[in-house]
């Protein structure tokens, strides 16, 4: 018996001691013991159990960050941000580049936002001096009312693996999977002011920082929230839970055939590499192996798909494809455009900008800026979302670029006034084929996903 009791007294402290350690204090509530400043000429002090950061004048953006560096783990803090114009963050496995901003340093990595502007981006996820926003909140708009202006503002950000999921005031915001940084330091961000007088003087308060990093056990985030997942050609199991399936598996064809074909083109396109890539052939309208589409066709849908483009390519990503056309050149269809802005003549041309990136092709512009798509030679995301209710919205890098109703007066009237006017009820269909274009040019398809709705 005694033996016995031994043995669960034992137990329960090794239990104790794997399940029950409480998270580690970052911050001591007194001084900036563990912290370090680096970059930028902002204050930080402590007052009242509190990290004050306040913004100068001429300054870049300014960082208070750990002395150490984290891989996984749990971090929860409060921030409070002075003012609807100013701006911060939260670093998390960053990094600084001594060389960067002209010797000066500039710190780089995934940090979530603080944002108390009308835009209301806080618990999204960007990623600073690099890819620029990984998940803006454009991409799960019910977390905008979440944030509470000039009051404390309770931020959870779990990092296990590759994945990357914060809360904001207890309730779910963003998810990233991401194969960059394993490890790096958390850093407390305080926006450069630059030279505007208003921004000048203004604080933002942290406190209540704990970190916890052994016997971590992924919190469950609930489903239906949009999951960014930058592994190429995967999906993540919350994806699949989420009825998310791939329509490129990375390796084959398998799935895919020619647009007006039985059979995946003998010449024109090349897979290899994880990507599947289309020849160039002088800019000619698939003159060389032609546009590929989709075997199945599909009605409602959540569609996602990574390119990459060459200086002064064309091509684009349609839907609703039907085939019942069989007319000559690139098949008809919705067109999301994909196409180098500055290089392509193509995006001169068209009404008011209707060609350009991310476009409804030759119908509605898509509305977009320079901190939302990526240079030339890199990967961007495109997304189309169709809602049963004939709604669709177009996105480049998780910011929503224009939105319509399919079969809609406006839309009609779109249609009447464009290149389409002669196809009869064009963009309409219940059903159709997602297709990628030969232009001529190549370009990189890879990561290509479907949701059907």
């Amino acid at each position: 018996m005694i033996k016995q009791i031994a043995t669960l007294i034992f137990i329960t402290l090794c239990a104790m001691t794997s399940f029950g350690q409480k998270p580690e204090s970052l911050f001591d509530g007194k001084t900036l013991k563990g912290w370090k400043q680096v970059v930028g000429k902002a204050t930080y002090g402590v007052k009242d159990g509190m990290i004050v950061g306040t913004t100068v004048k001429d300054s870049p953006n300014s960082y208070l960050v750990t002395d150490r560096a984290y891989g996984d783990f749990v971090l929860e803090l409060d921030v409070m941000i002075e003012g609807e114009a100013n701006n911060s963050g939260i670093q998390t496995r960053s990094h600084i580049d001594p060389a960067g901003d002209n010797g000066k340093g500039r710190v780089y990595g995934r940090q979530v936002e603080v944002d108390p502007s009308s835009r209301a981006w806080s618990g999204g996820i960007y990623d600073e001096a690099r890819r620029l926003w990984l998940y803006p909140l454009s991409l799960h708009p019910e977390a905008k009312p979440l944030f509470k202006k000039a009051a404390f503002n309770h931020y959870k950000v779990e990092c296990i693996g590759n994945e990357t999921k914060t809360w904001l005031n207890g309730k779910p915001v963003a998810y990233v999977v991401d194969t960059l940084d394993k490890t790096g330091f958390i850093g407390l961000q305080v926006h450069g002011a630059g030279d505007n007088a208003g921004l000048v003087g203004r604080k933002v308060y942290f406190k209540n920082i704990s970190i916890q990093t052994e016997n971590l056990k992924p919190a469950p985030f609930p489903k239906g929230i949009y999951a960014v997942n930058y592994t190429p050609n995967t999906l993540s199991a919350y994806e699949k839970a989420n009825g998310y399936e791939l329509l490129f598996d990375g390796r084959s064809s398998a799935g895919w055939r020619g647009a007006y074909k039985s059979t995946f083109p003998e010449k024109g396109w090349e897979i290899g590499n994880g990507t599947i890539t289309v020849q160039p052939s002088n800019g000619g309208e698939s003159t060389n192996g032609g546009d590929i589409v989709t075997e199945n066709q599909y009605g409602a849908f959540d569609l996602t798909f990574d390119f990459k483009l060459t200086e002064g390519a064309n091509s684009g990503v349609k839907y609703f494809v039907t085939l019942s056309e069989a007319n000559k050149g690139s098949a008809i269809g919705l067109e999301f455009q994909v196409l180098d802005d500055e290089k392509h003549p193509d995006a001169k041309l068209g009404k008011d900008g209707n060609r350009t990136l991310s476009s409804l092709y030759d119908l509605i512009k898509g509305k977009k800026d320079r901190s939302n798509y990526r240079r030339i030679g890199e990967w961007n995301t495109g997304r189309v979302v169709v809602y049963p209710d004939n709604r669709v919205e177009h996105y480049l890098n998780g910011i929503k670029t224009l939105e319509y109703v399919r079969g809609s007066a406006a839309f009609r009237e779109l249609v009447a006034g464009s290149k389409y006017k002669d196809w009869k009820k064009f963009g309409e269909a219940a059903r159709g084929h997602i297709l990628l274009q030969d232009h001529g040019n190549k370009v990189s398809f890879r990561s290509i996903k479907i949701k059907p709705l």
